[in-house]
């Protein structure tokens, strides 16, 4: 259990977790070539509370994996690496929720229990934009039954819609909704800068 000022994970608890990432990052090699675990268990170390989000994102079916997508990268000004979401279908934990808290106060019944954007902040992660989604797809076939909320851009957000995306036919297709709608088939993916 988290203390109630720092989240922070009990020893137990990181090295589960811990143990959890390495096994995937050596499983996945082709989602982060060229770079070592030893590193990313140094930066890990060094950030308590990141390894709390990171716990979060496997809590919630989330998967997370270290990427090197175009869109962010391995930044090179300080060697941060950077976690997806990469569990085969929208993390579970996540679904049925509408895209932000605007979206989830308009609603006048049946309102889910929060938004994705809710839920990622209190996670301490981001949503994946388009283009974040776009290369997860490169690394591999995500969202073939489900679908994932999008870090929509503002001049549709304020018009009242929101964007997702799924991965069907061969090909990455990316949508829009009344942000919201909600659905048990559609979560959120997002990403971790550690």
């Amino acid at each position: 259990m988290a203390s109630s000022n720092k989240k922070e994970l009990l020893t137990e608890q990181r090295d589960t977790l811990l143990h959890v990432l390495k096994v995937r990052f050596e499983k996945n090699m082709n989602r982060h070539k060229d770079i070592e675990w030893t590193k990313v268990l140094a930066k890990l170390d060094d950030s308590p509370e990141k390894l709390w989000s990171l716990n979060e994102m496997e809590r919630t079916g989330g998967e997370p994996d270290v990427v090197v997508p175009i869109a962010i990268g391995n930044d090179k000004k300080t060697d941060d690496f950077i976690f997806y979401d990469c569990s085969a279908e929208s993390p579970k934990g996540r679904r049925s929720v509408c895209y932000d808290r605007e979206a989830l106060e308009s609603r006048k019944e049946y309102k889910p229990e929060t938004s994705a954007v809710d839920m990622a902040d209190d996670m301490g992660i981001d949503i994946l934009t388009e283009e974040q989604y776009r290369e997860l797809q490169t690394l591999g076939d995500f969202d073939m039954k489900t679908s994932s909320w999008l870090k929509t851009p503002d001049a549709i957000r304020n018009l009242g819609g929101a964007i997702f995306a799924d991965f069907r036919y061969g090909h990455v297709f990316v949508y829009h909704n009344g942000a919201p709608s909600y659905y048990a088939a559609r979560g959120f993916r997002g990403y971790l800068r550690v």
